[in-house]
């Protein structure tokens, strides 16, 4: 009888798992969105009113937060106490980096904001499974931008020019000896990597473009902070032609939510200069199909059916890939679009795989 409800109790218990790390992913939402995270790290141990005065929250909240946070294992109980008020908790210095370091390597608690975003958005992506229309970026709303940007700062502020573009070592070095070359960052969305390469080449001329607005106007807010000089376009593929040449095009983690990847990567051809480069960074998914699949397939596909493909539908006769873009989709999307070489690049990384396509 046992053996013979296994499966049922194992579906069963991973969906119980499940709800209660969506939970947890809103309490992670709850201290990024009202900087508890911040403050703890700030001002250290705090009790629920030491953490409701800092932060300007009310004490209730915050005791419930603290206590919900404890028993989750985020924070630790630095003093105990039988009094709920008089109990003390502290952000560990190992959790630092995941909850609170913007920069940090391990900071993914942006995906409770991306979590939030697609929640915000779903009854707009179940109308559109009805009716096979797409649903614009914009509904996801700043939760999900914020979370977007967010979740690729640390990769793009640190690996981008430190470790992926230095793979293609002939590449950097060109960017970096020859004075005057032009960088076009295809899908900047906040304009961390844009940023970031504007840092490491300062003789270069860096454009970022983004389709969305509100992404652009964060990019020329965060652009500001930074103290870097570069240029932010809300415009599609056409206007990328039209301000070229460029020697390096860099489309990061973009290609899967276009709705016309074909037509946009036309445009790119176009827009390099002779012996110019496109560098893509996208998923590090599976060669082929298979089911069941690993983590990194899981995730993927999640983010494919409720987030990207949506967005991707989102146009006239739209043909999006959907997150879960394989290397020989890139090569495909290569050879129709006239490119000479489509070269997928040894640069070791857990999520993103790397292309280099050149014109001839």
């Amino acid at each position: 009888m046992c053996v013979a409800h296994a499966p049922q109790d194992a579906i069963t218990e991973r969906l119980f798992q499940s709800a209660i790390g969506t939970l947890e992913l809103f309490g992670v939402y709850l201290g990024r969105t009202l900087g508890l995270y911040r403050t703890l790290h700030e001002h250290g141990s705090l009790n629920p009113a030491g953490l409701a005065d800092h932060a300007r929250i009310a004490p209730r909240y915050a005791r419930e937060w603290l206590e919900q946070q404890a028993v989750a294992g985020f924070l630790v109980v630095d003093r105990e106490a039988t009094d709920d008020a008089a109990r003390t908790y502290r952000l560990p210095d190992d959790y630092v980096g995941v909850l609170a370091d913007e920069e940090h390597p391990a900071h993914i608690a942006p995906f409770a904001h991306m979590m939030v975003g697609v929640a915000r958005a779903l009854p707009r992506v179940v109308e559109a499974y009805r009716t096979g229309a797409g649903v614009p970026y914009a509904e996801f709303g700043a939760d999900f931008r914020y979370g977007q940007g967010g979740i690729n700062r640390p990769a793009f502020v640190s690996d981008l020019t430190g470790v992926w573009l230095p793979g293609v070592p002939d590449l950097h070095e060109t960017l970096l000896r020859e004075p005057g070359r032009r960088i076009a960052d295809v899908g900047c969305g906040a304009g961390w990597s844009t940023i970031a390469l504007a840092r490491a080449y300062p003789d270069a001329e860096v454009v970022g473009f983004d389709l969305d607005e509100a992404s652009i106007r964060d990019a020329v807010k965060n652009a500001a902070a930074a103290g870097v000089r570069v240029r932010f376009v809300c415009a599609d593929g056409a206007a990328l032609t039209a301000d070229g040449p460029f020697h390096l095009i860099t489309l990061l983690e973009t290609l899967h939510d276009m709705a016309h990847p074909d037509e946009a990567l036309a445009a790119m051809r176009a827009a390099l200069a002779p012996g110019g480069s496109l560098f893509i960074a996208d998923e590090r998914v599976a060669e082929e199909f298979s089911a069941p699949g690993d983590d990194i397939e899981r995730m993927m596909y999640g983010w494919s059916i409720s987030h990207c493909l949506p967005v991707g539908m989102d146009g006239v006769r739209a043909r999006p890939v959907g997150t879960v873009i394989r290397p020989a989709t890139v090569r495909r999307l290569a050879q129709a679009t006239g490119f000479g070489s489509c070269e997928v690049l040894d640069i070791p990384n857990q999520l993103f795989r790397f292309y280099r396509l050149r014109a001839a």
